[in-house]
């Protein structure tokens, strides 16, 4: 692969290629995600369609979830090694044509089968295309990698509410048929505007810094990628609780799928607010003082959804949930950028996010299971909870043993 050379006194990194770069990435993370929260909407649907359960009628997102998760760090590594443009490309068809199989599924079990391949395609629009635009910024790494998260959260808020439309009139297999021709017309075609490589010299540079920063810990890389994958998985569990099951806790207080649909928009919505909060706050403080700050305000969110039990307030809840949370996720891609090698952003980054789409997974998967088992949804809250504390406890083992280490240094010095 030919690599992009530069003048010596030019840098790469917060360019107005980067820039320019930034968008593409947004406009391609909208449509790209849509396939993370369209099985959501369907839920309902799907589970009256098939006769089937809380739990059951949640196995399609979860093994959505579970290629997505896969994905990240496949389609990370093929990043890493071919580039953006033929990961994105390949993936665009995979996602068109899982469309088209899954809008046939004669039952729940096909259905959920199918979804693995949407949920995998779909992921190149998410930890790949978060990695690949990180390599591109240094000084505005922050909010760079919270704007391209954003895509994830506008296709939720976005999507929906369409689709919403949609399904009142043509049902869920006619918008997996529309889903499938849009992916073809509008990722594909903007794939192709990504083929440009960061220079070796800049990926050796970035990497000189965050050895440093590694260092500093105590903590080789691999053990700081298996604490962050914990962590991840901790976050996710309890972030999956609201985000996933929004819908049907409105359908439960007979408030209806469509205003569930409004407040997953919300509440997405809200998280935009909130990414693109953290990527300010991430580039003055760093990603794990930012990650931490982020968990903190979402465990209190989930406690705030213990009380709330009329329509006005889990809109208020939902809302704050959301720009309390938004910007967990991508303060991971950060972390990854700032302590582990740049040349393994794709395959550092995905194996990150796939650990905390796993976490998105089980906790969708278990808070239907503790549904089904106790009849309502406060001990699914409180499980989420539970699970936060991990993810809290793992980044402040981090910055405490990296602050130990730079005090350290500063005296030998």
């Amino acid at each position: 692969m030919t690599q992009m050379h530069t003048h010596p006194d030019t840098s790469p990194f917060d360019s107005r290629y980067s820039w320019t770069r930034l968008g593409i990435t947004l406009l391609i993370a909208v449509m790209g995600n849509v396939g993370m929260w369209a099985i959501i909407l369907i839920m309902p649907e799907v589970g009256a369609e098939f006769g089937a359960g809380r739990a059951e009628a949640s196995m399609p997102y979860t093994t959505t979830m579970i290629g997505f998760a896969l994905g990240n760090l496949v389609i990370g590594r093929a990043v890493d090694r071919w580039g953006m443009t033929t990961a994105l490309s390949g993936s665009a068809v995979l996602i068109a044509l899982s469309y088209g199989v899954a809008a046939l599924s004669p039952n729940i079990v096909v259905l959920s089968l199918v979804q693995v391949f949407i949920g995998f395609g779909t992921a190149s629009c998410f930890g790949p295309l978060i990695a690949d635009i990180s390599q591109w910024f240094e000084t505005r790494r922050g909010i760079a990698v919270a704007i391209a998260a954003s895509g994830n959260y506008l296709s939720g808020a976005i999507w929906p509410v369409l689709l919403g439309w949609i399904a009142a009139d043509a049902g869920w297999r006619w918008i997996y048929a529309l889903l499938a021709v849009l992916t073809v017309l509008l990722v594909l075609p903007l794939a192709q505007l990504l083929r440009r490589r960061l220079p070796v010299e800049a990926t050796a540079q970035a990497e000189a810094k965050s050895s440093a920063r590694a260092v500093a810990t105590g903590f080789s890389p691999r053990q700081l990628q298996w604490m962050l994958g914990l962590a991840g998985i901790g976050c996710c569990v309890a972030m999956a609780m609201p985000q996933v099951h929004i819908v049907a806790l409105c359908v439960d207080m007979g408030f209806g799928a469509a205003v569930g649909a409004e407040m997953l928009s919300l509440m997405l919505l809200g998280g935009v607010v909130s990414r693109l909060l953290s990527g300010v706050l991430a580039d003055r403080l760093g990603g794990v003082r930012t990650l931490l700050i982020g968990s903190t305000l979402q465990c209190l969110a989930l406690f705030l959804y213990l009380p709330a039990g009329g329509m006005v307030s889990l809109y208020l809840v939902s809302l704050v949930f959301g720009l309390s949370q938004g910007g967990i996720v991508p303060s991971y891609a950060l972390i990854v950028r700032e302590y582990l090698p740049a040349r393994e952003a794709g395959a550092r980054v995905g194996f990150v996010l796939m650990m905390t789409i796993l976490g998105m997974a089980l906790g969708g998967w278990m808070s239907g299971w503790i549904y089904d088992v106790t009849g309502s949804y406060q001990w699914a809250f409180l499980n989420g909870i539970a699970w936060n504390g991990l993810n809290i406890a793992v980044m402040v083992v981090i910055l405490l043993r990296g602050q130990r280490g730079q005090r350290m240094r500063a005296v030998s010095v």
